[in-house]
């Protein structure tokens, strides 16, 4: 190893990761609570123990040259390994603590809190970092390990990845209660056709499902409208905009009270698993564990729940 390196500080990582995130000299400033002097220092210092530039600028853009890449991804690395020697030194004083990063697809939020409010009671001293988003954006803080683990519908199988199912994602058909199709005792998914269909934004996984799932069947809509998420959607069909194939957890509530009724179509429901996942390398922190250990035992109480609803 070189030996400038072993000089490095971890004042100097923050700095810079800091202008990593903001792109910006001045942002990093104010988000330190430094002078943009100061940050310029830190930066021109690192960059002399290191022996290559960290920053160009093109134009009026600030990026980042192979060895800031290289760089920071050392540093979170560093962070990481902070991070869970925290945990680690709390959990040897008989508590765990930490924060949990969590990412998953937009569908699963209504699971996630109440996971997390049951993982709370256990471990009081965990936070939550959560970041909601469709299937093709957990998929893109996938390849590059943003996260401790990830909640997807459908996991790829081109990436090396553990993944543990623990609770099963049904997709139904959804229609407004005083529909035409809600006085048929039995449809078929080409009986769906002649009406609109709501549809989820591109990158959905969701959507992505259930499209594939139409095709192989053979049932293709002549009017979709899409929506920009499965909220809009569901107060779509409960303004009679059209129907909707949605996940059924997610339009339960509609469904006990009437708004909404569940389409009695012989191909459905579609059947997923929803999916804890983390890359196979990944290095887990003691919270990222106690959570997985968590929904591993709470898997047969989530199926039960799931077919309740």
């Amino acid at each position: 190893m070189r030996k400038s390196l072993m000089r490095l500080t971890l004042r100097q990582l923050q700095v810079f990761r800091a202008v990593c995130a903001t792109r910006s000299y001045s942002r990093a400033a104010e988000e330190m609570a430094l002078t943009q002097p100061a940050v310029s220092l830190q930066i021109r210092q690192l960059e002399e123990l290191v022996g290559q530039p960290l920053f160009e600028y093109v134009g009026k853009k600030l990026y980042l040259t192979p060895a800031a890449d290289a760089l920071q991804r050392a540093g979170a690395d560093i962070f990481d390994r902070l991070e869970s020697l925290d945990m680690q030194l709390a959990d040897l004083q008989g508590s765990l603590q930490g924060q949990l990063t969590l990412t998953v697809e937009s569908s699963a939020q209504y699971l996630v809190s109440e996971l997390f409010a049951a993982f709370r009671l256990l471990h009081p001293e965990v936070s939550l970092q959560l970041s909601v988003v469709n299937h093709a954006q957990a998929l893109r803080r996938l390849s590059v390990s943003r996260d401790d683990l990830w909640l997807l519908s459908q996991v790829p199988t081109n990436l090396a990845l553990e993944f543990l199912p623990f609770m099963e994602n049904h997709i139904v058909a959804v229609a407004r209660s005083d529909h035409p199709l809600c006085r048929e005792t039995r449809l078929s998914l080409q009986d769906l056709t002649a009406w609109p269909l709501l549809v989820r934004e591109p990158g959905s996984g969701t959507r992505q499902a259930c499209e594939t799932f139409c095709h192989d069947k053979r049932a293709h809509f002549a009017t979709t409208l899409q929506l920009g998420s499965l909220e809009a959607q569901r107060q779509g069909v409960l303004a009679g905009l059209g129907l909707a194939l949605l996940p059924r957890h997610t339009v339960s509530l509609e469904l006990s009270c009437g708004r909404l009724r569940e389409l009695p179509v012989a191909e459905l429901p579609l059947r997923h698993s929803w999916c804890v996942v983390h890359p196979r390398d990944r290095y887990l922190s003691p919270v990222a564990l106690a959570f997985l250990d968590f929904i591993r035992g709470q898997r047969p109480q989530l199926n039960a729940l799931n077919q309740r609803l």
